[in-house]
């Protein structure tokens, strides 16, 4: 199924085997970012050292921002795994806080979405009142 007919589907169908076993071919795309992270962090321990100490001090601030590129990258993975989980569960694609459907164009953008869109802007905005205070 492509992503113009998964669109083009009545929403009476919304998560039906057809579509659900869309999301999960998706989500198990996660394959080659688990290749790509381990790659990269392989690379990341065979850097050679520097003797200059502005190349060190360059070298180190660029190992430090693939880290933590590298970390963000493997909390997606962990989100996958929970989504594919969700999906098991037939629990996939609705709100865990309201029980609605997320709907498929935002499950398309994010595919490890567990918020529809009115309870995301809730919580961001519970997130910045905590922040103010």
């Amino acid at each position: 199924m492509t992503k113009q007919e998964l669109l083009a589907q009545p929403a009476a169908d919304y998560m039906n085997d057809a579509q659900q076993g869309f999301f999960r071919e998706l989500l198990l795309a996660r394959g080659e970012l688990q290749e790509r992270i381990a790659g990269e962090f392989d690379a990341l321990r065979e850097q050679e050292p520097h003797s200059d100490p502005a190349d060190i001090g360059s070298a180190e601030e660029q190992r430090q921002w693939q880290l933590r590129l590298l970390e963000r990258e493997k909390k997606l993975l962990d989100k996958i795994d929970e989504a594919l989980e969700h999906l098991a569960r037939g629990e996939y694609g609705w709100c865990r806080e309201t029980g609605e459907p997320i709907g498929l164009k935002r499950l398309l953008l994010r595919p490890t979405a567990t918020l529809c869109i009115e309870a995301k802007e809730r919580e961001e905005l519970r997130e910045r009142h905590q922040r103010a205070i």
